[in-house]
C-alpha cells in the first residue's frame, strides 16, 4: 500500500491524524497553536510530533510545512464561529482560519488535502470563498456532509468534509462512502458493550427546553467541550430516556467521552480537566477519521489520486483552467434514531445544491 505522506494542520488531540493513520497515511507531522492540544497530542503518538505554528501567519506556514514535502495536507480549521454551540458569527476571527488553511493548501500544492469543519460551515459565505479557492488552484472537490453515527462512531455528530485532488479522479468518492456507510446508526452499547456499568446517563443540555438524559442503547448526541454534574434544577424533560431519579443516573467521565469519540482506550488524558474536556469535544472522531480515509484508500486504488513521489511544488500538474460557474452537489448522510420501543432506524443519503463554484467533481442529483 503506498502510505501517503501527510502533514495534519490545526491538529487539535489528534483524532484526525489517528484515523487517518489507522487507514493507511503515512502522518509525518502536525501543527496547531494551542500548547495545551500539542502537549495532549505528543503525549499519544509516536514516530512524528506536534508542534507549535501559527497557521493564520500564511507565509511562514508554507515554509515550514514545506520543508515536509506532503504530499496530503489535512486539518479542521476551528469551528466556533459556524457551529451551533457558538455564536455562529464569520466575523468572531476563528472563520478566518478557514481561508488562511485553503491559502496553505494552495501555495504548498499537495497532490490531495481533506477539510473538515461542522456541517453548518458550508452555508457561511467565508467557508465557500475558501472552496472557490480551492477550485481556482485545480483541485477537483468532493463535498460530503458525514453522519458519523453511520460511520462507526456512537455519536450523532454531522461534519462537512471537503476533499480535494489535483488529478480528477474516475470513481465516485460519494460512491464508496455509500457503499461503506452503515445500515443503521451505532448507539453507544454497539460499540462499548456493557463496559459503562450504566444503562442511562446526564449530558447538560443547552436549555432546560431540550432533554438532557440519554440511553446507551442510542447514538450519543454530540460530544461537546463542556462536560457537567447534573445541576439540581433540572427536573426532567419529556424526552428524556429515563428519571431524572433514575439510580446511578450520572455524567459520562472524562475518560468515557473520549471513548464516545472512538480515542484509543489506552490514550492518556494529559492535561487540566477543563482543557481535556474541550480537546476531546472539539476533535474529529477517529472512526470518522478513519472512514473517510479508508473511503480515499479504495478511490485511490481504482484510480491512483497520489503517486507514490512525495515531491511538491515544480512536480506537480499544473491546475486545470477553470470552466464556468455551474451548481455544485453535496453528499449528504441522514439517520433518525428512536430510542424508545423497539427502535426506529430512518437512513437515507441524499444530495443537494446549496452553493455554487468554480466547476469540480459534480454528483448527479438523487436519492442514495
Amino acid at each position: 500500500m503506498n502510505k501517503f505522506r501527510t502533514v495534519d494542520l490545526f491538529c487539535g488531540g489528534g483524532g484526525l491524524s489517528q484515523g487517518l493513520q489507522n487507514a493507511g497515511f503515512d502522518i509525518v507531522a502536525a501543527f496547531d497553536w494551542w500548547q495545551p492540544a500539542i502537549n495532549f497530542y505528543n503525549q499519544n503518538f509516536t514516530g512524528h510530533s506536534a508542534y507549535r505554528q501559527d497557521l493564520s501567519d500564511v507565509e511562514s506556514s508554507v515554509a515550514r510545512i514545506s520543508k515536509w514535502r506532503p504530499s496530503v495536507i489535512v486539518g479542521g480549521p476551528p469551528c466556533q464561529d459556524f457551529s451551533s454551540a457558538g455564536k455562529r458569527d464569520e466575523s468572531g476571527g476563528r472563520a478566518e482560519l478557514t481561508t488562511a488553511y485553503a491559502q496553505i493548501v494552495c501555495k504548498v500544492r499537495p497532490q490531495l488535502f481533506i477539510m473538515e469543519n461542522v456541517d453548518r460551515a458550508i452555508k457561511a459565505s467565508i467557508y465557500q470563498k475558501a472552496l472557490n479557492m480551492f477550485a481556482d488552484a485545480g483541485y477537483h472537490l468532493t463535498i460530503a456532509v458525514l453522519d458519523a453515527s453511520l460511520c462507526g462512531v456512537p455519536q450523532k455528530r454531522k461534519r462537512v468534509v471537503v476533499v480535494g485532488s489535483l488529478k480528477k479522479a474516475s470513481v465516485s468518492l460519494t460512491d464508496i462512502y455509500k457503499e461503506m456507510q452503515s445500515d443503521k446508526p451505532m448507539t453507544i452499547r454497539d460499540y462499548l458493550g456493557n463496559s459503562l456499568g450504566i444503562d442511562f446517563y446526564y449530558r447538560h443540555p443547552r436549555s432546560y427546553a431540550r432533554r438532557g438524559i440519554f440511553s446507551i442503547d442510542e447514538p450519543s448526541p454530540t460530544v461537546r467541550g463542556v462536560n457537567r454534574p447534573i445541576p439540581s434544577g433540572y427536573l426532567g424533560h419529556p424526552g428524556d430516556a429515563a428519571p431524572v431519579a433514575t439510580k446511578n443516573l450520572r455524567p459520562l467521565t472524562t475518560k468515557e467521552r473520549s471513548l464516545i469519540q472512538t480515542f484509543p482506550a489506552e490514550w492518556v488524558m494529559v492535561g487540566a480537566k477543563s482543557e481535556v474536556e474541550q480537546i476531546i469535544g472539539n476533535a474529529v472522531p477517529v472512526k470518522l477519521g478513519e472512514f473517510v480515509g479508508r473511503a480515499i484508500m479504495r478511490a485511490n486504488e481504482l484510480d491512483p489520486l497520489v503517486r507514490k513521489s512525495s515531491k511538491t511544488d515544480s512536480s506537480m500538474p499544473s491546475p486545470e483552467p477553470p470552466t464556468i460557474r455551474q451548481p455544485f452537489f453535496v453528499f449528504e448522510q441522514r439517520s433518525k434514531y428512536s430510542p424508545f420501543g423497539d427502535g426506529i432506524y430512518i437512513t437515507r443519503t441524499t444530495s443537494k445544491m446549496p452553493i455554487t463554484v468554480k466547476a469540480c467533481y459534480t454528483h448527479k442529483k438523487g436519492n442514495g
